[in-house]
């Protein structure tokens, strides 16, 4: 019996994103979008208000980052890590899998939830037509930055996202995005300060 790889995976992927991630999203507002549950979040900020080493960004808000290794591994905000999914995703118009690295102007991170929800479905949607569009041979082919070029597609995984909590709250909104983006799970509790 022959497997459909390509509509497995693609089967997959949508399974999760429409029942499990994307789903968590619904209603997130501004303030959530922003909430920083420990001091000195990495973050989105406007244009020249980061105190972090380096800003990414092409728009009027920028996105937190430093170089690593890190002392610790930075707290993020829901904004930092929609921006992130943003960037990984890339503008809808970009081709995402292929033999040539996809190169792409700076990205334009959202300053609102409203905004980073809409850009993030439409990187979405077209990452995963151009996943539709691999087949199952194109599954095979080596895919993705030159420094894994023995790495195909079908080994690729992203481990940004690991959902651990389901809730409408801030509190529990960010805790089901905090954990690694380098493949280490590290579950992290974080309850709104009173008041």
């Amino acid at each position: 019996m022959d497997i459909d790889w390509n509509a497995e995976l693609v089967d997959q992927l949508e399974w999760h994103w429409q029942h499990q991630l994307r789903p968590r999203l619904d209603g997130l507002t501004d303030d959530e979008y922003y909430w920083q549950p420990v001091r000195g979040c990495w973050t989105i900020s406007r244009r020249g208000q980061s105190p972090a080493p380096i800003s990414l960004g092409a728009g009027e808000f920028t996105m937190d980052y430093a170089p690593p290794p890190h002392d610790r591994e930075p707290v993020t905000t829901i904004a930092w890590r929609l921006a992130h999914l943003i960037d990984a995703f890339g503008p809808p118009t970009a081709p995402h899998f292929g033999d040539t690295p996809a190169s792409h102007p700076a990205v334009r991170y959202p300053g609102t939830a409203e905004t980073a929800l809409r850009q993030l479905d439409d990187g979405h949607d077209a990452w995963v037509s151009d996943v539709r569009s691999l087949g199952t041979a194109g599954l095979a082919r080596p895919q993705g930055p030159s420094h894994h070029p023995s790495t195909p597609m079908r080994r690729w995984r992203s481990s940004s996202f690991t959902p651990t909590s389901k809730s409408s709250t801030t509190a529990r909104r960010s805790a089901c995005f905090a954990t690694s983006t380098y493949g280490k799970t590290t579950p992290m509790a974080y309850e709104r300060p009173a008041g």
